[in-house]
């Protein structure tokens, strides 16, 4: 194995480190993907298992918490794709990843605006955080709709038309990281130092992986990133809106064609970049989201896909900033669309199936 870095002052040292390093003591070093799923959703001591992340007395501040009006928007766009696909009677409005329920609670007010819509979806949150389900709870306890839970995007959602919301939920899951050596493409591991400490480092051996085309030549030492978890829930969202009919948007931090190479594994706590190893399941855990491979993985399943658009760009065309005058909140609109904030790094990606006209904002 060759040892590639070391987080400051050595990983392992809380309880979940610790499960970890034994882990690996007991069968040797595990993927970074492996690392992710232990640190965000150990059942006991998991970032996502037990935390409440979010908010200014949390460890990030997302868009719905910054303004009511981008929930307001992303519901309008929502109901705009049910009715310009004819108005199923019977569709599901799904969101992965909800937070708070602050998203959802303002994009079914602004859907109010549509009756026949609110009338004519079941909502459903997927969320595995029991913390932040009972937050949802609260949060949407007077929305008027009947609202489900589900753990995971499975089956049970795939069975009528779909409209889904996603609002930083795919950065959050696994991904693998692979480092170009002299010997080839080598996945970057977890492993332990020689005082027991979490370290990275590579396996010994090539990985036979697949480099998009797009990304172009790759240097000694460049650094390719994977979301196979990613890419697998995007083609069950796909095949589903390609069968059934919806439409979907993912919003996230991430990049879109000619990508090239580079490392965006981070770890955020109290609002800081925080070591990658150290004290696992007390830090969020992220990558930016490859959209390109997100809007592959849904046309090979039939459906199509619009973007990635600048949030700004995309926020601006559905108009924000009409609402953000009229609300008196046009410093909240600038931090979402200004590119020096959030306006450039985070992304709007389109899911619809064939033949749908094509969404507002792209």
């Amino acid at each position: 194995m060759d040892r590639l870095w070391q987080a400051p002052g050595g990983g392992g040292v809380n309880a979940l480190g610790q499960r970890i390093a034994a882990l690996i003591a007991a069968q040797g070093p595990i993927t970074v993907a492996q690392f992710m799923t232990m640190a965000l959703h150990d059942p006991q001591y998991g970032y996502y298992a037990v935390n409440d992340p979010l908010g200014d007395g949390g460890d990030f501040l997302t868009a719905p918490e910054i303004t009511q009006i981008f929930g307001e928007l992303l519901g309008l766009w929502a109901a705009q794709c049910w009715h310009d696909q004819g108005k199923p009677p019977s569709a599901r409005l799904v969101e992965l990843g909800p937070g708070r329920g602050t998203l959802m609670c303002d994009a079914l007010r602004a859907a109010k605006l549509m009756p026949a819509f609110s009338a004519a979806i079941e909502v459903v949150l997927v969320e595995t955080n029991p913390v932040l389900q009972k937050a949802q709870e609260a949060t949407l306890a007077e929305c008027g709709l009947k609202i489900r839970w589900s753990p995971t995007f499975d089956a049970t959602l795939t069975d009528r038309p779909l409209f889904l919301l996603a609002n930083e939920f795919f950065d959050a899951l696994p991904i693998r990281q692979f480092v170009k050596t002299d010997r080839g493409w080598c996945e970057r591991m977890v492993g332990l130092d020689t005082n027991g400490g979490l370290a990275f480092a590579l396996a010994p051996a090539a990985s036979s992986i697949a480099i998009p085309m797009d990304r172009g030549p790759a240097e000694l030492g460049a650094v390719y990133e994977a979301a196979p978890a990613a890419t697998a829930v995007m083609e069950d969202v796909a095949r589903t809106i390609a069968q059934k009919g919806g439409a979907a948007l993912v919003v996230d931090y991430g990049y879109g064609a000619n990508a090239g190479f580079g490392e965006t594994f981070q770890a955020i706590g109290e609002h800081q970049f925080k070591p990658l190893l150290d004290e696992p399941g007390t830090v969020d855990l992220s990558a930016h989201v490859d959209f390109g491979a997100l809007a592959r993985a849904a046309r090979e399943n039939g459906a199509v896909s619009y973007g990635p658009a600048n949030q700004g760009d995309f926020l601006i065309d559905l108009g924000s900033v009409g609402r953000g005058e009229r609300l008196g909140q046009m410093m909240q609109v600038d931090r979402l669309t200004n590119p020096v904030q959030m306006g450039a790094l985070f992304k709007a990606l389109a899911i619809l199936p064939n033949g749908a006209p094509k969404p507002a904002g792209f």
